[in-house]
C-alpha cells in the first residue's frame, strides 16, 4: 500500500518533471523506494499534523531542499558526487541519500520546520516590461511596494536586463540576465527609475545572511545551472529592504500619497495564498486610495498569480487615475515564457 509520503514524492516528482528538473524527478522517485522508515526524519514526516503533499505543506521540496542544502554546503561529500552535473546509476544514488538522511538526520529535522521559499528571479521579466509601459506613460520614478516578497531579490528588477529578441529593457551589462520564450508584442522602452523600493513578507528571508541566502539557493533544482546562477548573482546585487509582517496590514500603513511618483504595489504567485478576507481588505484598501490618486500621484496595481486557467498565471494590470483595467496576458509560474498581450502604450485619461 502506498504511503502519504509516498504519494507525495511522486506528486512532487511529476511536478518537477514538468518544470524541466529531470533529476528531482528522478531523486523523488529514488526516495520513494527507499524511504529510511528507521530515522528520526521519517518519524517526524510521519507525524506531521497537516497535508503533506505539494499542494500543501510541501514536504518532498522541504526534504529536497536539506538535502540540496548539504551539497551547496559540501556538508557530505558523497551526496555532491551522486548531484548534478555528476551522472550516476540509481544505486549509487540510492546509496547517497540514505547515508545523508542518516547522517544528517538532525540537520534535516530541523531544515523541514520551514517552508519553502524560492524567489524566483524569471518572474521579474514582466516586472521590468510593465515598468517600462508605466514609466513611458507617466514619466515619473516608481515607487515599489511588494506583497510576500520572500527575500526581495525580485524588488531590484531595474538592475535585470530582459532580452526580447535583439532589445534589451535594462542594463546592457545588467549581472543578471532575462530571456524567457516570448509571445505577443513588445512594451515600449522608457527610462525607468525606482524612487524606494520596500517589500513585506510574514517570514522574510535577508540575502545578507549566510544562512537565509543558503535556503533561496537550496529551493532551487541542482540540475537547473542556470537559475542557481541567476539567484546567486541576484543575491550579490540585493539593496532592498523587506519588513516582516502581514501583507495586508502592512499595506495599509504604507498607501500614502508621494507627489511626483508613481505607487506600484504588485505580487508573483503570493497574493493566491493570502486567505479571502484579506484578499478582499487589501482590494478594498487598494481600490480607496486609487479613487483618491491623481495624475501626479498615481498608483498602480500589477498582480501575476493563478486564475484557475491554463497555462501559467495571469497578468492583470489596474491604474489610477481612471481605473484603468489592463490584460497584460500570461507567464509561465517560473517565468520560462510570457505572453505579452497589452497595449502598446497605456491610454491617456
Amino acid at each position: 500500500m502506498t504511503t502519504p509520503l509516498e504519494s507525495a514524492l511522486l506528486e512532487q516528482a511529476d511536478h518537477c518533471e514538468a518544470l524541466d528538473s529531470p533529476f528531482m524527478g528522478r531523486m523523488l522517485r529514488v526516495l520513494a523506494k527507499i524511504w529510511p522508515h528507521h530515522t528520526a526524519l521519517a518519524a517526524k514526516v510521519a507525524a506531521w499534523p497537516g497535508d503533506i503533499g505539494p499542494m500543501a505543506d510541501g514536504l518532498p521540496l522541504r526534504i529536497a531542499g536539506g538535502l540540496h542544502a548539504l551539497t551547496l554546503t559540501h556538508q557530505d561529500i558523497d551526496l555532491c558526487n551522486a548531484y548534478p552535473p555528476n551522472a550516476v546509476s540509481d544505486q549509487v544514488l540510492s546509496d547517497a541519500l540514505i547515508r545523508a538522511i542518516e547522517t544528517h538526520d538532525a540537520f534535516l529535522c530541523a531544515w523541514i520546520d520551514t517552508a519553502p521559499q524560492t524567489n524566483e528571479v524569471r518572474r521579474a521579466a514582466p516586472l521590468i516590461a510593465t515598468s517600462h509601459l508605466l514609466a513611458d506613460r507617466f514619466g515619473l520614478p516608481l515607487r515599489l511596494s511588494e506583497l510576500g516578497a520572500s527575500g526581495g531579490l525580485n524588488l531590484m528588477f531595474d538592475a535585470f536586463a530582459l532580452q526580447i529578441g535583439g532589445d534589451t529593457y535594462g542594463p546592457t551589462n545588467a549581472p543578471v540576465t532575462l530571456s524567457p520564450e516570448w509571445h505577443g508584442g513588445l512594451p515600449p522602452h522608457a527610462d525607468v527609475k525606482i524612487a524606494q523600493r520596500r517589500g513585506v513578507d510574514l517570514n522574510p528571508l535577508d540575502p545578507s545572511c549566510d544562512a537565509d541566502a543558503l535556503r533561496l539557493m537550496a529551493y532551487l533544482w541542482p540540475d537547473q545551472r542556470d537559475r542557481l546562477n541567476r539567484t546567486q548573482a541576484a543575491i550579490d546585487l540585493h539593496d532592498a529592504t523587506i519588513d516582516q509582517g502581514d501583507a495586508i496590514a502592512w499595506l495599509d500603513t504604507h498607501l500614502t500619497d508621494t507627489p511626483d511618483q508613481l505607487h506600484l504595489i504588485y505580487h508573483t504567485i503570493a497574493w493566491q495564498y493570502f486567505p479571502a478576507e484579506a484578499q478582499a481588505k487589501g482590494t478594498a484598501l487598494i481600490q480607496a486610495q486609487g479613487a483618491r490618486a491623481t495624475t501626479r500621484t498615481p498608483l498602480a496595481w500589477l498582480s501575476m498569480e493563478s486564475d484557475g486557467q491554463a497555462p501559467g498565471a495571469a497578468l492583470t494590470l489596474r491604474v489610477w487615475p481612471g481605473d484603468l483595467h489592463v490584460n497584460l496576458g500570461r507567464v509561465d509560474f517560473h517565468g520560462r515564457w510570457v505572453d505579452w498581450q497589452a497595449p502598446a502604450k497605456l491610454p491617456l485619461r
